[in-house]
């Protein structure tokens, strides 16, 4: 793996492809994220991330049968690996841990002002 931690758009396709349970591919993870977390990427950012996703071993790709929606044309449909779900687990622990040491004082007085 090239680096250790994920970033913040990585993390959130690794979920969504999750969250597709098998169907994901690139359009549908693109509005997977505008729908789940309203978030607005482009075709492109999707595929850069996936490809990089899948060059650190985090995720895997096979080509899906050719439907007659998309013209005949087969679409890449990605999975996470296990190495993409240990990284998961890492990035949420790191999270979790982080906000556990937040004294909740601390956040009440940053909120009311």
């Amino acid at each position: 793996m090239k680096k250790d931690h994920l970033g913040e758009l990585e993390e959130m396709i690794l979920l969504i492809i999750l969250l597709l349970e098998g169907e994901a591919y690139g359009l549908a993870i693109r509005k997977a994220l505008k729908a789940e977390a309203n978030r607005s990427v482009t075709i492109g950012a999707v595929h850069g991330t996936v490809n990089r996703l899948e060059s650190k071993g985090l995720i895997k790709s096979h080509m899906g049968e050719a439907t007659e929606v998309r013209g005949g044309r087969r679409k890449r449909v990605f999975q996470v690996t296990g190495s993409g779900m240990n990284a998961l687990e890492s990035s949420r622990d790191v999270k979790v841990n982080l906000w556990q040491k937040i004294p909740q004082l601390s956040i009440n007085k940053q909120n009311n002002g």
